[in-house]
């Protein structure tokens, strides 16, 4: 066998053992991942009453509302600049989305009157790690919990729940949040758990995140952000017990969240089309194009009622969901607890450019 062959066998040998170390470490955290409790958050999340959550409604708010109060009743730092939020002015945010090349304003938002505000919130509390250095990076959690409101006419079910489409990614934060925060020793870095408004309008709630972040860029090491894990009725046949990475190799978080799915039970793959497809589809784009080495991980790319009103709470696999979940707290508590951050794969030409960017930052 090659010498490179053996040393990359080595390596993934030690890296597999070390998440399997943290796996036993971690395990309470893990563990702690309820389905019931999943499918209490979805129930309201997805609701009728949140009108489909656009971005803005009230059902937004109402949304931002919960998810706050679930961070704080475990306990988490509010971080924003209004303590759990941090708040935009959407008005504002239309004026930059329509000058942007080839882009104009939101048809489904309304022109209103010149500054009357009309206040959007991304939603982020902070556990704060452990080590008395490390604790001073930062690992991104994260999701989108708007979606695309209703028809604005018509008989019939006019509500868009996007229960797959992004409830399960927010549940999925809530609960690793509270996975997290129970445990009697935080890991060594500090785990930023946010939500997102506006990925349906183009990502504006994270790309306003990564113009104004509240923790430094170069202090930030990865981040993993989670949408469609509910549903495993993928059009291209059932997947359990699985999960996708977007830009699987463009970084050595594809790998870290491999290892801890080969530790738990879940298959972590490489789409041959979507993983490179998508990886500019969801939040972690936003994220990445500040140089963070940042994935999303979904179940199911395609599946029946995408953007449909049939995408409701009772269609959701709590158990599966459950279980992805506890894969994500394993590879997030091994990203928290090792000294070497992650990093992107300078080899491969789809990540120069967010290896140029996270040059840039670290140089700073």
């Amino acid at each position: 066998m090659h010498y490179a062959t053996r040393l990359k066998l080595l390596v993934s040998a030690l890296c597999l053992s070390a998440v399997t170390q943290v796996s036993a470490q971690q395990s309470p955290a893990a563990q702690a991942i309820s389905a019931q409790a999943m499918r209490g958050h979805m129930h309201f999340l997805a609701s009728d009453l949140l009108e489909g959550r656009d971005t803005p409604s009230r059902g937004l708010d109402l949304a931002a509302e919960y998810i706050a109060a679930q961070f704080r009743s475990v306990g988490l730092e509010p971080v924003g600049n209004e303590g759990y939020f941090q708040t935009a002015d959407w008005n504002v945010l239309k004026k930059e989305i329509r000058r942007r090349p080839g882009a104009a304003a939101p048809a489904s938002v309304s022109e209103t009157a010149p500054e009357t505000p009309v206040i959007v919130r991304n939603v982020v509390g902070l556990l704060r790690g452990s080590d008395p250095v490390l604790k001073d990076t930062y690992v991104l959690v994260t999701a989108h919990y708007d979606h695309i409101g209703m028809k604005s006419s018509g008989d019939g079910d006019r509500i868009f729940n996007g229960a797959n489409d992004d409830a399960s990614g927010t549940v999925s934060v809530i609960e690793l949040a509270k996975a997290f925060a129970g445990m009697k020793e935080r890991p060594k870095r500090s785990i930023v758990f946010m939500t997102f408004f506006g990925e349906e309008k183009g990502l504006v709630g994270s790309r306003f995140y990564g113009k104004h972040p509240l923790f430094a860029i170069n202090k930030t090491v990865a981040g993993i952000n989670i949408e469609q894990v509910g549903r495993t009725d993928d059009s291209e046949g059932a997947q359990v017990a699985s999960v996708g990475v977007t830009g699987f190799d463009f970084s050595e978080v594809g790998a870290i969240i491999k290892q801890a799915g080969d530790a738990s039970g879940i298959r972590v793959w490489k789409h041959p089309v979507n993983s490179d497809r998508y990886f500019g589809a969801s939040d972690n784009q936003a994220l990445a194009d500040q140089g963070i080495p940042a994935h999303t991980i979904s179940v199911a790319y395609g599946f029946p009622d995408y953007h449909g009103v049939g995408d409701e709470a009772h269609k959701i696999d709590y158990e599966n969901m459950a279980k992805v979940d506890r894969a994500v707290a394993l590879a997030i508590a091994q990203i928290a607890n090792r000294d070497e951050a992650p990093k992107w794969d300078e080899n491969n030409p789809k990540a120069a450019k967010y290896v140029e960017a996270w040059k840039q930052n670290k140089a700073k």
